[in-house]
């Protein structure tokens, strides 16, 4: 079956007015400074309910802090105006757990900003997840084994929560048909070798629950992550169960195996040599309210531009630390020791090939 929604690619050129303000910008940055992200992550909660083995943002700490409600609400409000189309609440901790998800997410749409939500969906808040799915353009939720046993090893919690959140997804989906709304609901399972035996137990079960996609992604080892128990994966050795879930998939229900992405993890190659998309098309909100560059080196200095609470999102984008940071990722950051598979790998194929066109290139 096909992917749909591009989860195993990149959406980038379908934002050309953007990319080629960027293209004809080249190196002068007060044109560069007024290129802002189409998409932002927003961690809204620092805290989670659970300790997943597999946590690459482990060193943030589960924080127990939530972003201000009325300084989140202006950032976004400040974020649309200048051009940012899309939010996903994720991050460091359990965005369900931030008890004004309904009214922040209700202000997204309010404000023109396309909402979405990964969430292990355990937290039962009806208030936030009906508001999710009346007001998210899709939720999807990290479910990453076939049984409540390998669930509760993987997440590090208890075998019930395995049935809270089919308990949960079943509500939502019932909720979604009742009221006739349009939110995609999916569910993701990080390919481990403790789990690789049940994703078709998964699939099957998201398949007759009514889900409308699985995507069974691979691990890629953070570089500040505390766990290193998976950094040396062969998914060389799980590519063959790409056909058997794709058998599952039908009009209604749609497995996407991220074989490609899979198969760079085992190269480990990149065929750029400088990172385009920092600081540009992608953005971070911590819960403590710094804004960040690049998901890898999220905590780090030289990829954090500012704080909410101190200054407005435009202050922050246009600011001169990240003009700073631009630099270094232009001519000090070694992308060798870069993320494998970072979130912004095709997007960088993608922006370098722009910036380094091949031979025949024209022809088209």
């Amino acid at each position: 079956m096909s992917d749909k929604f591009n989860i195993d690619s990149h959406k980038l050129s379908l934002h050309p007015i953007r990319v080629s303000r960027w293209l004809e910008a080249k190196d002068d940055w007060e044109r560069l400074k007024k290129i802002y992200p189409v998409y932002v992550e927003i961690s809204p909660y620092g805290g989670c309910n659970h300790r997943c083995t597999f946590c690459a943002l482990d060193y943030m700490g589960y924080e127990n802090v939530g972003l201000e409600f009325d300084t989140l609400k202006n950032t976004l409000t400040n974020m649309a105006q200048n051009g940012v189309k899309s939010v996903m609440f994720a991050g460091e901790g359990e965005p369900l757990l931030f008890k004004d998800l309904d009214l922040i997410v209700e202000h997204c749409k309010k404000v023109g900003i396309d909402t979405s939500l990964t969430t292990n969906f355990v937290p039962l808040n009806k208030k936030n997840i009906e508001k999710c799915i009346e007001n998210c353009s899709w939720i999807k939720v990290s479910l990453n084994a076939g049984t409540a046993k390998s669930y509760a090893e993987i997440h590090r919690t208890k075998e019930m929560d395995f049935k809270r959140v089919t308990d949960n997804l079943k509500y939502a989906l019932e909720y979604r048909r009742a009221n006739n709304l349009t939110c995609t609901i999916g569910v993701q399972m990080l390919l481990l070798p403790e789990n690789k035996d049940e994703a078709k137990i998964l699939a099957l079960t998201c398949k007759e629950m009514g889900v409308d996609y699985l995507v069974i992604k691979p691990y890629s080892q953070h570089l500040s992550s505390k766990t290193h128990k998976y950094e040396d994966i062969d998914y060389a050795t799980m590519l063959h169960l790409e056909e058997e879930l794709n058998a599952i998939s039908d009009e209604n229900f749609n497995v996407v195996f991220r074989a490609n992405t899979m198969k760079k993890y085992v190269e480990k190659k990149q065929p750029y040599t400088t990172c385009h998309s920092t600081p540009f098309f992608w953005g971070y909100i911590a819960a403590d309210g710094k804004v960040f560059g690049c998901s890898a080196y999220l905590g780090k200095d030289e990829f954090c531009y500012g704080n909410i609470y101190e200054n407005s999102f435009s202050q922050i984008w246009e600011g001169d630390k990240r003009r700073v940071s631009y630099n270094y990722v232009q001519n000090e950051l070694d992308i060798k020791n870069c993320r494998v598979n970072c979130r912004m790998d095709e997007v960088n194929r993608y922006l370098w090939r722009l910036k380094n066109p091949q031979e025949h290139d024209n022809f088209i």
